[in-house]
């Protein structure tokens, strides 16, 4: 599974006038809507993607923070953004793709197999030179479709169940798991039997992600090689699909656990565990 495009290879492809879709996913707890930030400079071309409104439905009750959108809602987000079957898409961010990665799966999710993410980011774009243009891009709508099922799901009853035959990974912050702090959902901790494995783990001092073999080093130290069966959850379901993304690049498949920590917590009778074990 291709996963990942340098800033080099997306500049050649915009310079060159190849079809590319380029998404700007920006999103961050603080800042959950990216429109004004784009505004402010975006990479060329590039039409800016509402997490919060498009990535999610929140009209689903009980699902967590972010719930899944629905195929209908998705497949006008896709034709909103001007993609085609058959496009490449690229989505980035300016969080070392931790919130793009909702829309990558998303995306791979609803069976759009031509989608990377841009390794770095919008910040590695600028660092290497290349120029941020302002305004809004709206482009002619696209003809996709979505047709979710092309990436493995879980629900909260099978996410209680899978650290009995496989591994559960936490990929929120490490004092959340540990249950220390927690500033957004109404309860502290962790699944049990859940690892902690944060997502900054899988990125080097410049936001970009690993190489294969660091990355698969890092999920052996986990317990995790090809054929264990894995799945992640998060603080909503966002970061989650990053470490989805970054076990492709080990090689390795997972589930995604959409509800995850905001879903569990806001459920009375699911146990939370606290401490640095995952028990």
């Amino acid at each position: 599974m291709s996963i990942l495009i340098s800033v080099r290879e997306l500049a050649a492809r915009i310079e060159s006038g190849m079809r590319t879709v380029v998404l700007d996913a920006r999103w961050t707890l603080a800042e959950p809507h990216g429109l004004d930030a784009y505004r402010a400079g975006h990479i060329p071309t590039a039409v800016s993607v509402d997490l919060e409104r498009e990535l999610s439905d929140h009209g689903a009750v009980g699902l967590g923070r972010h719930p899944l959108p629905s195929e209908a809602a998705f497949t006008a987000a896709m034709r909103r953004w001007g993609i085609r079957t058959g496009d490449l898409v690229v989505v980035t961010d300016t969080t070392s793709n931790q919130a793009a990665a909702r829309a990558w799966w998303l995306l791979r999710h609803a069976g759009h197999e031509s989608v990377l993410m841009l390794d770095g980011g919008i910040d590695a774009w600028v660092a290497d030179g290349y120029p941020l243009e302002t305004g809004e891009n709206r482009p002619e709508p696209g003809d996709a479709t979505a047709h979710f099922g092309a990436m493995p799901v879980i629900d909260i009853d099978e996410a209680a169940r899978f650290p009995e035959h496989g591994v559960l990974l936490d990929v929120r912050a490490g004092e959340r798991y540990r249950g220390e702090v927690e500033p957004v959902d109404p309860r502290a901790g962790h699944i049990p039997g859940a690892r902690s494995a944060p997502t900054s783990t899988t990125l080097d001092a410049d936001g970009l992600f690993l190489p294969a073999e660091a990355m698969r080093a890092r999920f052996a130290d986990l317990g995790i090689e090809p054929g264990v069966e894995v799945a992640t959850y998060c603080g909503s379901g966002v970061t989650s699909a990053h470490a989805v993304a970054a076990l492709a690049i080990a090689g390795i498949d997972a589930a995604v656990f959409p509800g995850s920590w905001s879903q569990w917590s806001n459920d009375a009778v699911r146990p939370a565990a606290t401490g640095a074990e995952p028990s």
